[in-house]
């Protein structure tokens, strides 16, 4: 991270209190008060559309993609652009923005579009924001459940206003596992998830990322998945790691902003120890 002494004084005094928060390891509470209001207004989108007829579109990599999707996303980049014109972008449905802005926010409208379209509300909306590269904080909203987790950098995660926290699993063989889908490993990927999932006591696929907030309350003890997008990991990672948790790519190397990168999250660092050398085979 940057040092203080490189931001040059002629910044405006809310730009120079924001790095002055971040270095000193807490995200001004105005940032987390402007990702709730996102994720309220997102929810009404959400809401509107749940359980109804949508026209469905598939994207180029064949995804689906909706007028949900794309209405929030818009919907939370005005947002940005009103109260932090200065702060980067990076959405799923809409592109990148000034990404390489010391502040980045990373927007996932639905994590989970096959979840939203089928009915089960086990999608969410993602806000991330990211400082130097950094996840610095993360949102997880289910709009629909109303259940809401938010932690990061001197915020300790909540879920809605309930502190949680990861539980202990010292042994692989009594960790639950969780993964999205099975189709999301292809090639040595494949058999190195198939030697994690003979080792855990619980094995469960479809999710999407309600498994990773489960796994920052304490019900789940690793997620372990590929092919993750910058705007599918950002916010995890920031929410989880303020729960008390761990979240790496196989190498054990934080995935920070890269995209299409396979993630290990876990409540227990022993077990995330162990589940690295698994995978590694």
């Amino acid at each position: 991270m940057r040092t203080a002494a490189k931001h040059d004084r002629s910044l405006p005094s809310a730009a120079a209190a924001a790095i002055f928060a971040i270095m000193n390891e807490k995200i001004p509470d105005s940032f987390v008060a402007f990702a709730q209001r996102m994720a309220d207004a997102a929810g009404e989108v959400v809401r509107r559309h749940f359980r109804t007829p949508l026209a469905i579109d598939d994207k180029a990599d064949r995804s689906p993609v909706t007028i949900a999707d794309r209405e929030i996303e818009a919907l939370l980049r005005r947002m940005i652009g009103k109260t932090f014109p200065d702060h980067g972008i990076i959405g799923e449905e809409l592109g990148n923005e000034n990404a390489l802005a010391e502040w980045v926010w990373v927007l996932d409208p639905i994590d989970g579009t096959k979840a939203f379209i089928t009915g089960k509300p086990s999608f969410g909306t993602l806000i991330g924001l990211a400082y130097g590269g950094r996840p610095v904080l993360g949102l997880v909203d289910q709009a629909i459940t109303g259940e809401r987790w938010t932690g990061g950098v001197g915020w300790p995660t909540v879920l809605n206003d309930k502190p949680v926290h990861v539980r202990t699993c010292p042994d692989l063989a009594t960790a639950a596992l969780y993964a999205t889908d099975p189709d999301m490993f292809d090639g040595d990927a494949t058999a190195a998830f198939g030697r994690l999932e003979r080792r855990v006591k619980l094995r469960r696929f479809g999710a999407d990322c309600y498994a990773y907030a489960m796994l920052a309350s304490g019900w789940v003890d690793l997620v372990c998945e590929c092919q993750l997008k910058v705007y599918d990991h950002v916010a995890v990672v920031a929410m989880i790691e303020a729960a008390g948790g761990i979240v790496t790519d196989w190498d054990g190397v934080s995935p920070g902003l890269r995209s299409n990168v396979c993630v290990l999250a876990a409540g227990d660092r022993l077990a995330h120890a162990q589940a690295l050398d698994v995978l590694k085979g």
